[in-house]
């Protein structure tokens, strides 16, 4: 019987992909005085390109563009502390986010999340999209001192839920971090669909977050077994 769902927030719930477009647009605006010689489509385009969808510290980003862009006048440090303190306001969520976790919580669901990355800053996020208060567990891996796809992560997660991994979902979009990762301890692991990867072998795939209360429905009433691979 399914008991609980544990998310990943970035590419799951969070559009981290419109979020840093909008971000980007906003930094733009704001420190115009040190950056605004740049064309903007080559300073959006080229922080893109360096931030490889979140898996590069911000830090690394900005002192490759104050060096790219030969930036007077302004620090790596400076741009940095605009995206910690002005990234919350640029969070973009996928459709359907609210009344996602609405319908999972009115099955009396525990709902958790598990996301690599900075503490406050993912905390930040989590409260600019609303739904901080969805959760009943939240583990970011900076202050646990793991990282996805560390077992150890998923394990602490269920502990504190109380609930064994065979009565568990993961729901994530990266197929090693969050999908072979969830099944690896014994979950059932959804994929939230990606354009950058095909043929993930989750148990169950969507595209929209719509979806999962559709699927965690049908689990919820029918056992699930996954297909032995020879």
């Amino acid at each position: 019987m399914i008991q609980a769902v544990i998310f990943d927030l970035d590419g799951t719930l969070l559009n981290r992909d419109a979020s840093l477009r909008k971000f980007i647009d906003g930094q733009y605006v704001r420190l115009n005085e040190w950056v605004g010689h740049i064309p903007k489509d080559k300073y959006k385009s080229r922080f893109i390109e360096l931030d490889c969808r979140g898996y590069v510290w911000k830090d690394k980003v900005f002192q490759q563009l104050v060096c790219e862009f030969d930036l007077i006048g302004i620090s790596w440090t400076d741009l940095l502390q605009d995206y910690i303190t002005q990234f919350k306001n640029s969070c973009v969520p996928f459709p359907h986010l609210i009344k996602m976790l609405e319908k999972l919580r009115s099955k009396n669901l525990i709902l958790g999340l598990i996301t690599n990355g900075k503490g406050q800053f993912q905390i930040d996020n989590l409260r600019a999209l609303g739904i901080e208060k969805y959760f009943e567990t939240i583990l970011v891996s900076e202050w646990e001192g793991l990282k996805k796809p560390d077992p150890q992560l998923f394990k602490r997660a269920l502990e504190q839920l109380n609930v064994s991994p065979n009565e568990s979902i993961y729901i994530g979009d990266h197929p090693e971090n969050d999908i072979k990762a969830a099944q690896n301890v014994g979950m059932i692991a959804i994929w939230k669909k990606d354009f950058l990867w095909k043929n993930v072998n989750a148990d169950f795939i969507v595209d929209d977050l719509a979806e999962i209360p559709y699927i965690i429905n049908h689990l919820m009433h029918s056992p699930f077994q996954r297909p032995s691979i020879n």
